[in-house]
């Protein structure tokens, strides 16, 4: 296991933007099989300023698993302001997260069971880690990635589990590659081939695939699973920044979170690679049921990287048993029936 293996779990969760957090629960519980809410909180975003006009926002947050493993939803929506939806459409390579890719145990069975419910998924295009993918649009246009998982933590009725990755476009590859690996851990080039590829609207592009080339540590490890990332960059030197003359918060992908194991160390880590924290809660922050100590970094081209090192955990909320991981070694995973006991939470529609 590499230092950086070590010191992040998995992608805890991507945070989506959007309009209505209740709404967007609904079709995500529904459709994506994101069903148990950790938390639900409403409060001030006292320390994102930096990325939201110098003004401190309120805003209405739920955090959603799919209890078959992988990371989770947090979906996010400000309570006084309108969100801004992009200037243009989003293109595949444009700078930031353009997509997220979710698991699932059979492409072709996930394919069937969106087309019967009229999500009108894509055709299903091979995959550069050698097996197959399609993609499909949520109601706001946001872009999902459906492959097959190659990690699970429980077995589950819904056609996919949770978040397996992310897909964003750059600026200049090898810079980017080297954020990902020597900062996030993604020390394993899977597939690197520059076309023209249909599946992303015939852009001409070069598209690198990274994975983790050892098991990653922690408490929520079994849980998050396998992680990947894949890193597009137009060749015609295009790609427009997704989030420009937009706060963090409105419509889209606005952050990619990695669960930590020690935050210090990491700190020191990023500074190192020069991605040094632009926000730091520097002690425990508190998420209404959860709690922790929060960081932002951004990679190359401004993408806000989040590291959350929890400190409480709900596990049942209806019997109030709360874990408190402060007590626990970090790096030790924690049992499976007790992260499993958090699907008695489960909403069911």
């Amino acid at each position: 296991m590499n230092l950086t293996s070590s010191l992040l779990s998995g992608i805890q969760q991507v945070g989506i933007g959007c309009r209505d957090a209740e709404a967007s629960f609904t079709w995500y519980r529904k459709f994506f099989g994101m069903d148990v809410p950790v938390f639900k909180d409403a409060s001030t975003a006292a320390l994102m300023t930096r990325y939201t006009g110098d003004e401190a926002r309120k805003r209405y947050a739920i955090l959603a698993l799919n209890m078959q493993g992988g990371g989770g939803f947090e979906i996010w929506q400000f309570t006084d302001r309108t969100p801004l939806s992009p200037e243009l459409s989003i293109r595949p390579g444009d700078l930031g997260f353009f997509g997220v890719i979710m698991k699932c145990r059979n492409v072709k069975a996930a394919h069937a069971f969106f087309t019967k419910n009229g999500l009108n998924p894509s055709e299903i295009y091979p995959d550069p880690a050698e097996g197959e993918r399609f993609h499909l649009t949520d109601p706001d246009g946001n872009r999902y990635t459906f492959n097959q998982g190659r990690s699970w933590f429980r077995s589950g009725s819904h056609t996919n589990g949770g978040v397996q990755g992310f897909q964003v476009g750059v600026s200049n590859m090898e810079a980017s590659i080297q954020f990902y690996r020597s900062v996030l851990g993604f020390n394993k080039v899977v597939s690197d081939s520059s076309s023209r590829f249909a599946e992303f609207d015939g852009l001409e592009c070069r598209r690198v695939l990274l994975q983790t080339a050892n098991p990653r540590g922690g408490a929520f490890s079994r849980l998050l699973g396998d992680t990947e990332v894949e890193l597009i960059q137009r060749a015609d030197g295009g790609g427009r920044k997704i989030f420009a003359n937009r706060f963090w918060g409105d419509m889209g992908f606005i952050h990619a979170c990695f669960d930590v194991n020690n935050m210090q160390a990491l700190k020191k880590l990023c500074d190192e690679n020069k991605a040094p924290f632009t926000v730091d809660s520097a002690d425990s922050f508190d998420m209404g049921a959860a709690a922790g100590h929060f960081a932002y970094i951004e990679d190359p081209d401004g993408a806000l990287i989040e590291f959350v090192q929890t400190h409480k955990l709900p596990l049942l909320k209806k019997l109030n048993w709360y874990l408190d991981l402060r007590k626990r070694n970090s790096m030790k995973p924690l049992p499976d029936w007790m992260l499993g006991a958090m699907r008695f939470s489960r909403v069911r529609n």
